[in-house]
């Protein structure tokens, strides 16, 4: 498949993730909900694992043989990707899905603006524009929130989604190493770091079961199962693409980024969200300064 129709796919599975998620998280416990999702898709792949390595299985989704130190690669990414949804599910259970998701969508900028920062890296003029364009619709979302009573800079569900973002973009910097120069296969990672998320959110679900701390109640929803065949399939659909002989993390990370149009629609047509047409002025914006930024 052609690494950008791959990512677009990807972008469109994605924002029926995060639709999927919303839905799951409303008025819901979080960790358990987080250890289902990843115990079903581990499930999954385990089937696929023992399955016959040759006929019944397609090359696509065969898993390799890994190493110790390789196990260990893939269980960093599962500890960068187990804080990063913990955060991010929190946020999107207290936020409209039509503002979580273009605050998720900034995380590419706040990459390259931490590597200015920290790395003293150099941004070209248009990359600038870009990072330019970006903040600015973000402070005009902020505005755009302050209507629904949801302050940016004071409001903790917000600061949950910024960080759990700039903790996914580290992981999708290091997927590329993965993929482009410690030669994992698609099937490989997803499968092994499905199972090592599992076995990290256990002794949080545990926790969450045995009443340490004060917790909700979980409720089965129909959207949970969706949640993992939409991740499933954005996720395997995406490591394809960074794969793809010319491939660019830039171009693909932007089209993916296409997952806030999706989530936006689908929170106005399934959430009835209010503002919306205060928000989409902002959010095209938005989504266009990400696109100048990574391709500038």
């Amino acid at each position: 498949m052609n690494w950008i129709i791959a990512s677009l796919l990807s972008a469109f599975f994605l924002g029926c993730y995060n639709l999927g998620v919303k839905h799951a998280v409303r008025d819901n416990a979080v960790l358990p909900l987080l250890f289902l999702v990843n115990l079903v898709s581990a499930l999954i792949w385990l089937v696929l694992m023992m399955l016959p390595s040759s006929g019944t299985l397609l090359p696509l989704l065969r898993v390799e043989p890994l190493g110790p130190f390789q196990h260990f690669q893939v269980l960093l990414k599962s500890a960068l990707m187990t804080g990063s949804w913990m955060l991010i599910y929190f946020g999107l259970k207290r936020l409209p899905m039509s503002l979580a998701s273009p605050v998720q969508s900034t995380g590419p900028v706040w990459i390259l603006v931490g590597a200015v920062l920290v790395f003293g890296e150099h941004l070209s003029p248009v990359q600038w524009l870009g990072v330019g364009i970006t903040l600015g619709s973000f402070l005009a979302l902020s505005f755009v929130g302050a209507k629904e009573g949801i302050h940016f800079f004071r409001n903790k569900a917000i600061w949950f989604i910024v960080l759990g973002t700039l903790l996914q973009g580290t992981t999708g910097l290091y997927d590329k190493y993965l993929f482009a120069c410690a030669g994992f296969t698609a099937a490989t990672v997803q499968a092994w770091f499905s199972i090592y998320m599992v076995v990290l959110f256990l002794p949080l679900v545990a926790g969450w079961w045995l009443r340490w701390w004060p917790r909700g109640d979980f409720h089965w929803r129909w959207s949970i199962p969706l949640i993992v065949a939409f991740l499933l399939l954005a996720d395997f659909i995406y490591y394809d693409a960074l794969k793809s002989p010319g491939a660019l993390i830039s171009v693909v990370a932007s089209l993916r980024r296409g997952d806030v149009l999706v989530a936006f629609a689908g929170g106005v047509w399934l959430f009835q969200e209010k503002n919306c047409l205060r928000k989409l002025p902002v959010i095209l914006c938005l989504v266009a300064g990400i696109v100048v930024t990574m391709l500038g």
